[in-house]
């Protein structure tokens, strides 16, 4: 394991690591992101932002949402797994915690339409059918203020979100770097409307 990621505290990254032997499709990395990625995924946040983490897992990217300024009271976590749902709980008892399918967003986070700066995704996206991946996206561009955006990592060096679909939503990409120490290395897109 490379230093980037063995950063991860060994409780976390045991539970991180039996998680994905439980259930590999549902997780899709074998270890926590490691702090290089994590900057990445947050650039742009800053004191003052409302951001939403899809995916969070045992909080490393949550960690650096904090670390960049934003409030705790800011900061919404949507994870469907039970035990790290738990550890987030107590890791970041001041966030908003909701333990659901980050695919069905707008049940759940409907009266923040329109109140997020920043929308950071764990998600494995290329494990995600079409539909899947364009309901998600049509419910964080709901979320987005018009000038927010949406950070994606993906391990396969393309943007997880084929080009069809972005011009069918309007949306522009930038790669904004890559974490080559993280394991395995790894791609982060920042994802908004055109203007």
């Amino acid at each position: 394991m490379d230093r980037d990621t063995s950063q991860a505290h060994p409780a976390q990254f045991r539970q991180f690591f039996w998680s994905w032997i439980q259930n590999p499709l549902a997780i899709g990395a074998v270890a926590p992101s490691g702090r290089t990625l994590a900057k990445l995924m947050v650039k742009g946040a800053h004191a003052g932002a409302r951001v939403m983490e899809l995916g969070p897992g045992t909080g490393t990217v949550t960690r650096a949402i904090l670390e960049s300024g934003v409030d705790e009271r800011n900061l919404y976590l949507v994870e469907r797994n039970a035990a790290f749902s738990r550890l987030l709980r107590e890791r970041f008892p001041k966030a908003t915690l909701l333990h659901e399918d980050a695919t069905k967003l707008t049940a759940h986070a409907r009266d923040l339409a329109g109140t997020f700066d920043l929308i950071v995704s764990g998600l494995p996206l290329v494990l995600f059918s079409r539909t899947q991946k364009e309901r998600l996206l049509v419910d964080v561009l709901d979320l987005l203020k018009p000038t927010g955006a949406f950070h994606q990592f993906t391990y396969g060096g393309r943007c997880p979100i084929r080009r069809r679909v972005r011009d069918a939503l309007g949306l522009d990409t930038t790669l904004l770097g890559i974490a080559p120490l993280n394991v395995p290395p790894a791609f982060v897109y920042r994802i908004c409307r055109v203007v």
